[in-house]
């Protein structure tokens, strides 16, 4: 599926902005166009970040200045939650399709390895990078696997991972650090590693790893997906209550940052 540029501004190489939530620009690509804009930025060069954003980041960039600029200026703002489709359509704007990074990691996984990309696994515990590589690597045995490193998001760390990765010519750099982190890091970092695509994504590592469990799909197509997580992980409570502010303030419009 061809990707669809906004015809306001075909000359920047961009999807179509959807609408604005709490600062934060949202895209309305389907799974599709989201692999055939990185197939369009890879082939051109010129290095994007792509954000998989739902009501958790909303919330972090609506009280993180630094974290809301640095979604503003990325390339993508994939829908990655229920939540946000729900939000959109509140604001009068339909985004066809939720975009899970947890979905996009495999997708990407395959086509990688059918455009022969070389992907560079960033991030997680250590080991998980490396074990959802070898099981990707298993499913895709032609998949080039740049490289894998734990590492952190410390800024004492960066030039020795963003060299590390530059080395070993990646085209795009898959980070595992959780938000605010991971995004923060493709904006300083991204341009240095040489690649020309960064992709936050969250704990897919994990899930691919068998480290996390994921929720059936049934659960997923109810949106209740959290729920699942919070019973599987209770320790993350406090996380959860992001969902019912980010609801409350989407209701009653006081969403701006």
């Amino acid at each position: 599926m061809s990707p669809r540029p906004d015809p306001a501004a075909p000359e920047t190489g961009a999807p179509r902005v959807a609408l604005h939530l709490m600062g934060v620009p949202l895209h309305d690509v389907t799974m599709d166009e989201t692999v055939e804009w990185i197939a369009r930025w890879l082939a051109e060069g010129q290095p994007r970040q792509v954000a998989t954003v739902n009501p958790e980041f909303l919330m972090k960039a609506r009280a993180d200045p630094m974290f809301r600029a640095a979604l503003a200026e990325a390339g993508l703002c994939i829908p990655d939650g229920v939540g946000v489709l729900w939000a959109a359509r509140l604001r009068g704007s339909r985004l066809r399709e939720r975009v899970a990074g947890s979905d996009l990691v495999p997708r990407l996984a395959r086509e990688a390895a059918d455009r022969g990309w070389r992907v560079f696994f960033l991030g997680a515990a250590p080991g998980v990078a490396e074990r959802a590589a070898a099981i990707l690597s298993a499913r895709h045995p032609v998949l080039q696997v740049a490289g894998c490193f734990a590492g952190s998001p410390a800024p004492a760390e960066e030039s020795e991972i963003a060299t590390r990765i530059r080395d070993v010519r990646a085209d795009i750099v898959l980070v595992a650090y959780g938000a605010p982190g991971q995004d923060l890091w493709l904006a300083r970092n991204l341009v240095r590693t040489g690649a020309s695509v960064g992709i936050g994504v969250g704990g897919s590592f994990d899930f691919v790893a068998g480290v996390a469990k994921r929720a059936p799909r049934w659960v997923q197509r109810l949106g209740l997906e959290w729920l699942h997580r919070l019973v599987l992980e209770p320790w993350r409570w406090r996380r959860q209550l992001a969902l019912p502010r980010f609801a409350w303030l989407v209701l009653t419009g006081r969403d701006a940052p």
